[in-house]
């Protein structure tokens, strides 16, 4: 049973975190529950509350489950599974021990105690034991009074037949019990090699120990996918195999749900949650000494994060906490979670980069040509000339003595009647209705064109534009600059031995305002931060200063438990509920609002793409005006 309960476990993710051995009744026997308190200590400072009692015999099991229940081993969120060691004895067993195991999984030896055989056996069996044992009020017969009938009823057979003249009887009995095969009560007597088949193999019987009795769940198979079996009508005798136990399980402490399998903090006992006491940034972490009440004394993005997930927590259980300060690094902070220090210290993860910028020349000669892209400008003058080609062609046929002359003043006038057009009213006349179709385009274009170059020009003049001095981690590192971080944090750890910073050049910055002044007076050339430390800053300092992408990412947000703790997916999924329905958003503007001075935004060049309809809007209405014009009529 022991291989296939490990193999069951491990196939959901579950490992054995200790093993106790209690002594055998037999050397403890003036002080059996001392012996057993002594061992029970062991596992106070264990937070697991999932026991499995592989092996016991009845009299030492009695005692540990009478002494697990005084020391509050079986409260409410444990789980105790006890196997066919012990469960076996729960047909014969004194029913005012069985209180003691009350709530725990049994797994239980499958034998069938539905046939007329069995019965008739069965009811016999217990008019015998109540005549022998009146004093007992438990007379079922277990598997082992049945193992023991089928016993006797391997040798009766084997003696059956023996003949008179068999010589050497000995060896002819032994070959007729090894040839035995036949239904028994405790199951298929069969030997195979001289043995009986194993009697640990499956299916069981899962059972659960309500009150004086216990309650039949459910048949654990050998299909390690879908365990467990449910029996269908008799009449076809049809199986069909799940994932869940059939029926509500008591588990101790008449818990209805699921237990955590987990210590869960109490008010005697609550949660103990770890704060750095040295945070680089007060918004996310603050405690104000002067503060009695923790509402006031701890403040901050995170506490409120964690005050709403506990709202959404405290709809299924009760989880009382206390902060604790600690002064440390992170690191060691998180070494407290693992000795079982603190129970819950908040992290952040993610890689930034921030350097100085420097304001980018407004005055530079060629600014004027920055609203449009080459491409647009290209575009444009081309279009122009096709435009005025138009013009000139349609008004020359037109015999406009103004577009008449000599070619070189022809052409002239064309060009700019065309492009005075962009200004103001031209004195030239137009004699073509085609040449005013042309025109009256060309000057929608025109207006959207000047529109467009007016705005963004005076935005690029206005607006501060910002260029970093430094492009890029290798040069930092190629040239030895000095670069600052929180040395609190595992970020000069990761400076160190992933990008390849020498120590002597990572400078450690506790507070979020030294750095500002560090980079004044020259003394590191960049500045790495953590994700969340990184947008605070650049929603403080956006004026000078310009954040890479994130070099790497750590994770997020989040609350680091002990490994196996049930509150890592209660957490996790409150905090998801909090995300989706908003609260995370107001927090983030609650706690991390943008400067008015950091809230202007800057203007890109404009892109051929976006006026690709005004050109072509243009281009083919000159050129159907055109072929329109030498139509014959």
């Amino acid at each position: 049973m022991l291989t296939l309960l490990s193999e069951a476990l491990q196939r959901v993710g579950s490992e054995i975190e200790y093993h106790l051995s209690l002594p055998h009744i037999s050397s403890v026997v003036c002080e059996p529950r001392e012996a057993v308190h002594q061992q029970l200590l062991k596992l106070l400072s264990i937070q697991s509350r999932v026991f499995i009692v592989l092996q016991s015999s009845l009299s030492m099991a009695t005692h540990l489950f009478q002494e697990a229940r005084r020391m509050d081993f079986m409260g409410k969120d444990s789980a105790w599974i006890i196997t066919d060691s012990i469960s076996s004895f729960l047909d014969s067993m004194d029913t005012s021990v069985i209180p003691y195991i009350e709530g725990a999984l049994g797994i239980k030896s499958y034998y069938s105690n539905s046939s007329s055989s069995f019965l008739e056996f069965s009811t016999q069996f217990q008019k015998n034991f109540i005549s022998e044992n009146p004093e007992e009020d438990n007379s079922h017969p277990g598997i082992h009074a049945l193992r023991a009938y089928d016993s006797i009823a391997v040798i009766t057979r084997a003696l059956e037949r023996l003949g008179s003249d068999d010589t050497n009887s000995p060896k002819m009995l032994l070959k007729n019990i090894l040839s035995s095969n036949f239904s028994g009560f405790s199951g298929k007597i069969k030997f195979d090699g001289g043995n009986l088949p194993n009697s640990n193999s499956l299916p069981f019987r899962i059972v659960n120990i309500v009150g004086k009795v216990y309650t039949e769940l459910d048949f654990w198979t050998q299909d390690l996918e879908n365990p467990f079996t449910r029996e269908a009508d008799d009449k076809n005798n049809g199986r069909n195999t799940t994932r869940t136990l059939n029926g509500t399980v008591i588990w101790p402490g008449y818990l209805k749900r699921v237990p955590k399998g987990w210590e869960m903090p109490t008010n005697a006992k609550p949660l103990k949650i770890g704060i750095p006491s040295n945070s680089p940034f007060d918004m996310f972490l603050k405690v104000d000494e002067d503060q009695i009440e923790p509402e006031k004394k701890y403040t901050g993005f995170c506490f409120d994060i964690f005050r709403e997930v506990l709202r959404i927590l405290e709809q299924n259980y009760s989880l009382p906490y206390e902060f604790h300060q600690f002064m440390g690094t992170y690191d060691e902070l998180v070494d407290c979670v693992y000795n079982k220090t603190y129970d819950a210290p908040y992290s952040e993860s993610g890689l930034v980069m921030i350097v100085q910028a420097t304001p980018e020349e407004p005055h530079k000669a060629w600014m004027f040509l920055k609203p449009f892209t080459r491409e647009v400008w290209e575009v444009s003058g081309a279009l122009l000339v096709y435009t005025m080609f138009i013009v000139w062609v349609v008004e020359y046929w037109s015999n406009n003595p103004a577009f008449r002359g000599p070619r070189k003043s022809q052409l002239g006038t064309a060009l700019w009647f065309i492009f005075s057009s962009l200004f103001f009213a031209h004195k030239e006349t137009i004699r073509s209705n085609i040449t005013r179709v042309v025109i009256v385009v060309w000057l929608f274009v025109a207006l959207v064109l000047t529109s467009t170059y007016t705005a963004s020009l005076s935005s690029m003049l206005t607006v501060r534009r910002l260029e970093p001095d430094i492009m890029d981690v290798e040069w930092l590192t190629a040239t030895n600059s000095v670069v600052g971080c929180d040395g609190d944090s595992f970020v000069r750890k990761y400076l160190e031995d992933v990008i390849k910073f020498k120590g002597a050049n990572i400078k450690n910055i506790s507070n979020e305002y030294q750095y500002a002044s560090e980079f004044q007076s020259g003394n590191i050339s960049a500045a790495f931060f953590e994700t969340p430390y990184a947008k605070v800053f650049m929603n403080q300092f956006c004026k000078n200063y310009t954040a890479t992408q994130p070099l790497n990412r750590f994770g997020g947000l989040g609350f680091a438990f002990q490994k196996g703790s049930p509150l890592a997916a209660d957490v996790s999924e409150a905090f998801l509920t909090i995300t989706e329905n908003g609260i995370l958003k107001e927090l983030e503007d609650k706690w991390f609002p943008r400067s008015a001075k950091c809230s202007s935004t800057e203007t890109d060049e404009l892109s051929l793409g976006k006026l690709k309809a005004l050109y072509l809007l243009s281009f083919a209405t000159s050129t159907i005006c055109f072929l329109l014009f030498f139509l014959p009529c």
